[in-house]
């Protein structure tokens, strides 16, 4: 059928079930809370609004920062915003590359002018400290060493708090991915001392996508009003940034994403009313049983298990099984969407989200026995019933 203007009508979206490396289904707070009249985003009532989310984020990364919001735009906005306002033309900064998303870090640092040193780690490994502590050794004048801590395209968990360490120790500052952690698992900005982090709104948070939460401690800030040169980004410079989120004198600068807004602030104050280590053992209990589940099936994990994370589980697709045609047919049959495999794991793995709302009882058993039935269909020896029982054995282990 030609698409002619005369043809297209209002849009009404499919109920899905998302199991994906996200976005994540989206709790109906949430979505009532995206659907408020909009007002102006120099409105008092706007303004109030905007404090108490920075509250609710310091919360949500554990930090005292006054730094601390959501930049208008996804999780690459972060990133970039953590990139442009730290790195200047010839500073010498060190990647940890485990993933898709240690590869675009190299891509900020040499859009800012800067030398990014590579520390390689296999995709499905976490980041070596030794590596780093190596990496630093043999390049003394590092300014920055940047990270991702939960790498979505592997499913890999890395050790934050001692590649933190070991960035101080070396006179680094730290710039952290957290956009796949911030909720699902533990993050402890100033436990950790962790200089710059950026994270997305629609992983474990469960909020629309299009908001990155940021935060700045005091040694990136130190950084940034010593800069030689001005910042490369008007967008992002957090010079100008500043002004806008300042509750004593908030200057224009942006129209904000009004409504998003609202929306991650309920997520957010549903966090709180949970409880953040709360909503870590959720994300870990439903890994378990989710777990128990796949390996029923025959189905083997790319990460070992010490370096796993709850939140995204990324498998090997068995011998003999077209991966596009059983995610399609999931999709289809079951309105159940999960992840394909990125880059060299391409057509190798698939990714299991249990991300914020979507991290439910019924989604673990929905998706072993969808998952069940469309690998019998392809020949796969699936037995779908004792991978049920695999997973409700799980949920029966006290504190699982």
């Amino acid at each position: 059928m030609t698409l002619t203007l005369d043809s297209i009508q209002s849009f009404h979206a499919p109920r899905r079930v998302l199991m994906g490396p996200g976005p994540s289904d989206m709790h109906p707070r949430v979505l009532t809370a995206l659907g408020q009249p909009v007002i102006g985003h120099l409105d008092p009532a706007f303004a109030g609004m905007m404090e108490e989310l920075k509250l609710l984020l310091r919360y949500a990364f554990q930090t005292e920062n006054a730094l601390t919001f959501p930049v208008s735009g996804p999780g690459s906005v972060g990133m970039e915003t953590c990139f442009v306002n730290l790195v200047e033309p010839g500073d010498k900064v060190i990647v940890c590359r485990n993933g898709v998303f240690g590869g675009r870090m190299i891509e900020n640092v040499e859009r800012c002018g800067g030398v990014a040193v590579v520390v390689e780690d296999a995709w499905g490994e976490a980041v070596d400290p030794q590596k780093l502590e190596d990496a630093l050794k043999a390049h003394p004048d590092a300014k920055v060493v940047a990270f991702v801590q939960a790498e979505t395209s592997t499913g890999a968990l890395s050790d934050a708090q001692t590649l933190i360490e070991i960035a101080h120790r070396h006179g680094c500052l730290s710039i952290v991915d957290a956009v796949t952690s911030l909720g699902g698992n533990p993050l402890r900005v100033d436990a950790w001392g962790a200089d710059a982090v950026y994270s997305g709104s629609q992983k474990c948070l469960s909020c629309t996508p299009g908001l990155s939460p940021v935060t700045f401690g005091e040694r990136a800030l130190e950084r940034l009003k010593n800069r030689k040169q001005k910042v490369q980004s008007w967008f992002m410079d957090l010079n100008l940034v500043l002004g806008y989120w300042d509750a004593a004198k908030r200057t224009y600068h942006h129209t904000a994403p009004i409504n998003s807004l609202y929306a991650l602030h309920e997520s957010l104050l549903m966090l709180k009313e949970e409880g953040l280590e709360q909503a870590w053992a959720r994300h870990q209990r439903h890994h378990l049983a989710l777990r128990a589940g796949l390996e029923a099936l025959g189905l083997g994990f790319v990460v070992k298990e010490e370096a796993r994370l709850p939140q995204l589980n990324a498998v090997h697709v068995p011998a003999g099984i077209d991966e596009a045609l059983v995610r399609r047919r999931l999709l289809e049959q079951f309105n159940l969407e999960i992840g394909a495999g990125l880059g060299p794991l391409a057509g190798k793995i698939w990714r299991f989200g249990l991300m914020g709302h979507s991290c439910r009882e019924e989604n673990v058993l929905l998706c072993l026995d969808a998952l069940a039935r469309t690998l019998a269909e392809q020949g796969h020896p699936a037995d779908g019933a004792k991978s049920l029982q695999a997973a409700r054995a799980a949920y029966a282990v006290p504190n699982a």
